[in-house]
């Protein structure tokens, strides 16, 4: 991080789920203490650090909705993670439902991290497509619509939504025309989205585009990968979009601000 001392994150727990990998009792007390580690890194480094995101024993969701509580009124968390599916159940699944309107009154995004399980094939297309039908399971199944104040904050620019913009207002009609939903596509544009495309100013000139200017947020790979997640490309790729700088300035920190309630 010294080498862009002008960068500064907020930080999560990664993978692996802990609903996928331990029980429902250990899962509570793992949330418990990454948390409160995340919060003393935190603490420790505010040059560094300016928030973190809770990590949630979903195999226990009342438990979950408590350490939600904990962590956004006692640790300061600026929301809470989520993945693509809960042990492969999507995510419209009525279980959530409380914690979607929980994070709703607290106005606070919900970060959806890709997640396939162990047979899963990560590389290239695997995680932007898991994301992607993430997030049709949450428009198809009338989040939006339900919880109109509810904010998800997802990986790697919008992944395919933003390219299959045509396709969502021809097919969805057809494949979901009893729920209700008669705008699919203003309901994926509610989604917030990330920078980090490893560098692609196509991609993120295309997300731009589909999500507007205030729903696209700096985010890199960081720690992972070369360069702290490729974080001078990223930061380049920014700079090169035909854009006002004025929307940069907000890509680069003015929409995160907002997003997460960080008085800068």
């Amino acid at each position: 991080m010294e080498r862009y001392p002008e960068v500064v994150q907020v930080i999560n727990v990664s993978q692996p789920p802990l609903e996928a990998i331990v029980s429902a009792k250990d899962a509570v007390d793992l949330a418990r203490m990454a948390n409160d580690e995340l919060a003393e890194l935190v603490v420790k480094y505010p040059d560094k650090f300016i928030g973190g995101v809770a990590c949630l024993p979903l195999n226990n969701i009342d438990a979950a909705l408590k350490e939600a509580d904990r962590a956004i009124k006692e640790l300061k968390f600026k929301g809470v993670q989520i993945y693509s599916n809960v042990n492969q159940k999507t995510l419209e699944t009525p279980k959530m439902k409380p914690l979607y309107e929980k994070m709703a009154r607290y106005n606070l995004p919900i970060w959806i991290h890709p997640w396939m399980g162990k047979s899963g094939d990560e590389s290239v297309f695997g995680w932007p497509y898991e994301t992607s039908s993430a997030m049709l399971s949450l428009v198809a199944g009338g989040i939006f619509r339900d919880f109109p104040a509810i904010k998800f904050m997802i990986h790697h620019a919008g992944a395919m939504a933003p390219y299959f913009e045509q396709r969502i207002n021809w097919l969805f009609p057809l494949e979901f025309r009893d729920r209700n939903i008669h705008d699919p596509v203003e309901h994926f544009r509610k989604f917030y989205c990330d920078t980090a495309v490893y560098g692609s100013t196509l991609a993120l000139t295309c997300a731009y585009k589909f999500f507007g200017t205030d729903h696209l947020l700096f985010g890199t790979d960081a720690p992972l990968g070369p360069n702290f997640g490729l974080t001078d490309i990223t930061i380049e790729s920014i700079k090169q979009m035909d854009i006002k700088d004025s929307d940069k300035e907000k890509i680069f920190w003015q929409n995160a601000a907002q997003l997460l309630k960080i008085a800068v």
